[in-house]
């Protein structure tokens, strides 16, 4: 009897580890239809795009790879090949076919449209409204001293009109 039991017990075991398998397996494809149907529901294709880790191409939903590394990061790869080129301590800046080495070696990137040409202002030299160029550069060049005896005349004159003003 102790070897019937024993085995309908075993039976029973195998029957949870399949169930719990099954739920396992169910989940995961709930989850997959959940992150399609919210990436459905927002309209636009971009939604859900992530980054490789490692070539930096673009992972589009259903796609890639998922490693949780011991210090919980998640590292997303497009393909076993980053992913492997990734546990091999491989550098993506090395390797010629990455976008990361592309953009960091300036390949394909037409000459023209990578250095942008700059507009100088032009500077031009022109009267205001009360004065001529000519007339301005003239009192810009002239002598300290001419300009201070300009300015002493001018407040003589100025004293002059208002001492004649207060008289009248």
């Amino acid at each position: 009897m102790g070897g019937v039991a024993g085995g309908i017990a075993r039976e029973a075991k195998d029957s949870r580890v399949e169930t719990a398998v099954g739920l396992r397996i169910r989940t995961r494809i709930f989850l997959r239809w959940m992150r399609v149907v919210r990436w459905m529901r927002r309209g636009d294709s971009l939604a859900m795009l992530e980054i490789c880790c490692f070539s930096e191409f673009k992972i589009y939903p259903s796609r890639g790879r998922t490693f949780i590394s011991a210090d919980s990061k998640t590292h997303r790869f497009l393909s076993s090949k980053t992913e492997s080129l990734y546990h091999q301590r491989k550098n993506g800046r090395i390797l010629s076919w990455t976008p990361h080495y592309r953009r960091i070696n300036n390949k394909g990137v037409v000459q023209g449209a990578a250095k942008k040409r700059t507009r100088r202002n032009v500077k031009y030299n022109r009267g205001v409204v009360g004065a001529s160029w000519e007339a301005i550069n003239a009192r810009r060049n002239e002598k300290p001293e001419v300009r201070a005896e300009a300015i002493a005349k001018a407040k003589a004159k100025a004293q002059s009109k208002t001492r004649t003003a207060t008289k009248a």
